[in-house]
């Protein structure tokens, strides 16, 4: 068996044309806000490469950067500002923020019709209803990447290993309302090997480098990567997976691009909404 590569850079180029082709319909052109409080490098590379593919798509972006000393209350009235700013379709808080400001408080701040990351409170138990809502960034693109390649996930069973709100905890869900069996696996869990060996599906969203080994999976199951790490490691280890499962996500090159291509399709359908 040679795995399928669920190729997410190449799916992500391809939908970009037709995202492109969209926006020029629209009489204004959508804008993406970004929120990049700090300096850290990372984050900003992350922001880049989000206003670069607005750019591709003939969307607009807006930058704000803040200092790391910035507080909840300052911030909070940045997003208050960008809410009511009717040029702007969506806003981006970009993860995480210094550790003096309450995140949770200022994502759940941004206006559900612009909360086109999929981060807010109100957003993520739409989604998990079944309700309209955009999902969040990163398990969107998943599922999008999953049904372009007509990966099948109604009745089977699902492993996400992760819980953060913003990835384990959306990803789960929308797997659940995709009629998948889902188990979440997290830093509590006993005998995560065992839990991962039965699993058709596997979702690594923990963000520790190889953590998952790649012996624990079994035969012909799918595997989705959702970390990235320094050396090019995700969370999954991939030595010797390309011959026994049945589709896996490259790293980088497979979940990464189709998080900011979802982002960004998300903004667009923000921006056709508000028309």
């Amino acid at each position: 068996m040679t795995a399928q590569i669920l190729d997410g850079k190449a799916l992500a180029k391809q939908r970009e044309q037709m995202l492109k082709q969209r926006v020029d319909l629209l009489e204004q052109k959508p804008v993406l806000a970004t929120i990049l409080v700090g300096d850290d490098p990372s984050s900003a590379t992350y922001v880049q490469m989000k206003i670069n593919a607005c750019g591709r798509v003939g969307m607009g972006s807006r930058s704000v950067e803040l200092p790391s000393t910035t507080t909840t209350e300052q911030l909070l009235a940045t997003i208050d500002e960008l809410n009511n700013d009717s040029q702007v379709c969506g806003i981006l808080l970009q993860h995480p923020v210094p550790p003096q400001i309450d995140e949770r408080a200022c994502f759940d701040a941004i206006d559900i019709t612009k909360d086109v990351d999929g981060v807010t409170t109100q957003g993520f138990g739409r989604m998990a209803m079944g309700e309209q809502a955009f999902g969040s960034a990163t398990p969107a693109g998943i599922m999008t990447l999953l049904k372009h390649y007509d990966i099948q996930l109604s009745g089977k069973h699902a492993v996400v290993v992760g819980r953060s709100p913003i990835l384990g905890k959306p990803m789960a869900a929308m797997l659940l309302n995709a009629n998948c069996t889902v188990t979440i696996c997290h830093s509590r869990t006993e005998d995560l090997a065992d839990q991962i060996g039965r699993a058709d599906i596997v979702v690594g969203a923990v963000g520790k480098p190889e953590l998952i080994r790649a012996d624990w999976i079994k035969d012909g199951a799918v595997v989705v990567d959702a970390g990235y790490h320094q050396g090019g490691l995700g969370d999954i280890e991939k030595d010797g997976l390309e011959n026994r499962v049945a589709a896996v996500t490259p790293v980088p090159g497979g979940v990464g691009p189709m998080t900011i291509n979802a982002l960004i399709s998300q903004t667009l359908e923000s921006a056709e909404l508000l028309a």
